[in-house]
């Protein structure tokens, strides 16, 4: 995988004639914040900022996981929303 696939798939995900849903959207922001930072490196939202911390939940269950690995799995999902959402 590569950062070209990386970003291609990003740009798809902008594309799909449908909103996943906040779960799906939790998991994609977790791991292109993986990619793209690394671990959770914020401190959680506050209890009122409830889009806030679905996201940082995302992202942090994603840590310690591998770049390359978080990217395959990022562009894998992004497929698989492809396949649910254009269909």
């Amino acid at each position: 995988m590569s950062m070209v696939e990386f970003h291609r798939a990003a740009e798809e995900l902008k594309g799909l004639p449908v909103l996943p849903t906040y779960a799906e959207l939790a998991v994609v922001y977790g791991l292109y914040k993986q990619v793209t930072i690394g671990d959770v490196n914020i401190e959680r939202p506050g209890i009122f900022d409830f889009q806030g911390k679905s996201k940082w939940d995302g992202w942090k269950a994603q840590e310690g996981k591998p770049k390359e690995d978080a990217m395959k799995e990022y562009i894998a999902y992004v497929e698989n929303l492809k396949t649910k959402y254009l269909m």
